[in-house]
């Protein structure tokens, strides 16, 4: 049997210090130090074996990070952890205390091919893993041509994009007897994408003062737009690789919820309860249905490349009845995920495992309705979630 866990992390702006990302924005030396201390203790809590890290600015201060997070865990374990000359080492409860440093991970970073100079830096994305990965890690930003052809002219107009906001990043992962291909992504945020007319300084919707209530709710419909765009993107991805029979996770920011259309995309449509109920595609006569073999035939089809949320594995098992990752404006939602193929379900078909708890580290977020809330911009505005995982010990036929 083998256990491991995998986590999402949006660190929300991880620089150095003194270095502009947006406009007028970075970080003292002083401010640096503390986000750093701050990712570092959240980091050793998580204790992931493999964690997907969006909005990297800089590959360099995320590697200071997990250094510091393993000399304060090595520092830990020596002070708390029993030595081999103690009859208890070996209890349940110091295995679970012990931090596991990342001395021999593996860390791939996917920096953004719209990362502009100072003041307009765009962010990337990371993993690392303790298991290493098999083959080199693969970045996908610019689409080829294959990438967009579901973009083609139709009469309700057409859509084209020729380049994700962030990169997509994707690796393969050796556990136990299996290899998982790994998705980290950051889809397009809500902030409304605004036309910049030519000489303009900033787009004409930007201007508060002459707030312009349709072009910013044509902004925000490009947002939505781009992010369903990049979820599609996505979901090809995935599915190329659920064909070809490998197991599939997929984490990250998806800047939205679970039943959103973009996650909805990203995870696969959920099959109807019994297709002999519905007419055919091609009715002629109104009892003019699917067959039982055709519905058992339909369910598998749409199954076999459906995603399931980590996260609502954990509600449905436990008695929690929330779970939020972010919290604005009043509003506390899960807008970070943990996606899984049904390898990872025990009652699928040829199931290699199944997940056994869901973590999400919370306790820091609040939307700042409330005087008596406490907020540190240095802080991440995201919470941290970890799926914890038991692998079957025999690999078995996908």
């Amino acid at each position: 049997m083998t256990r491991f866990s995998i986590a999402s992390f949006n660190v929300k702006n991880l620089i150095g210090a003194d270095q502009e990302y947006y406009q007028f924005q970075k970080y003292t030396p002083e401010e640096y130090a503390w986000k750093a201390d701050w990712l570092s203790e959240q980091l050793q809590t998580m204790d992931a074996d493999i964690v997907g890290f969006q909005e990297i600015f800089d590959e360099a201060a995320l590697r200071d990070v997990i250094a510091e997070a393993d000399a304060e865990g090595i520092e830990a374990n020596t002070a708390h952890i029993p030595g081999t000359n103690k009859r208890y080492r070996k209890k349940a409860i110091f295995r679970k205390l012990a931090y596991s440093p990342y001395t021999n991970a593996a860390l791939a970073f996917a920096p953004n091919l719209n990362d502009g100079a100072p003041g307009h830096r765009r962010p990337g994305l990371a993993i690392i893993s303790r298991f290493g990965f098999v083959g080199e890690p693969e970045v996908i930003q610019d689409l080829s041509e294959d990438m967009i052809k579901w973009t083609e002219k139709s009469q309700e107009g057409n859509y084209v994009l020729h380049r994700l906001s962030r990169p997509i990043l994707k690796v393969r992962v050796p556990v136990g007897d299996a290899v998982v291909t790994i998705f980290n992504c950051h889809l397009k945020s809500k902030l409304g994408e605004y036309d910049m007319p030519e000489g303009a300084e900033f787009p004409a919707e930007a201007v508060l003062t002459d707030y312009d209530p349709i072009g910013r709710a044509m902004g925000a419909m490009r947002a939505s737009m781009r992010r369903m765009a990049e979820a599609c993107v996505l979901r090809r991805l995935i599915v190329e690789e659920l064909h070809a029979g490998n197991p599939v996770m997929v984490m990250g920011d998806f800047n939205d919820g679970e039943h959103a259309v973009s996650s909805e995309i990203v995870s696969g449509e959920i099959p109807f309860k019994n297709y002999s109920w519905m007419l055919r595609h091609d009715a002629k006569a109104s009892n003019d249905r699917y067959s039982k073999e055709e519905n058992v035939q339909i369910t598998e089809d749409i199954e076999r490349v459906r995603l399931h949320s980590a996260e609502k594995q954990f509600v449905r098992k436990s008695a929690r009845d929330m779970v939020y990752t972010a919290a604005f404006g009043g509003n506390f939602e899960s807008i970070d995920q943990i996606y899984m193929s049904r390898h990872f379900m025990a009652d699928a078909p040829n199931s290699l495992g199944e997940m056994e708890y869901f973590s999400v580290l919370n306790d820091h977020l609040t939307d700042g309705s409330h005087p008596e809330a406490p907020y540190n911009k240095l802080a991440s505005d995201h919470g941290q979630i970890i799926a914890h995982m038991r692998l079957n010990d025999q690999k078995k036929g996908r």
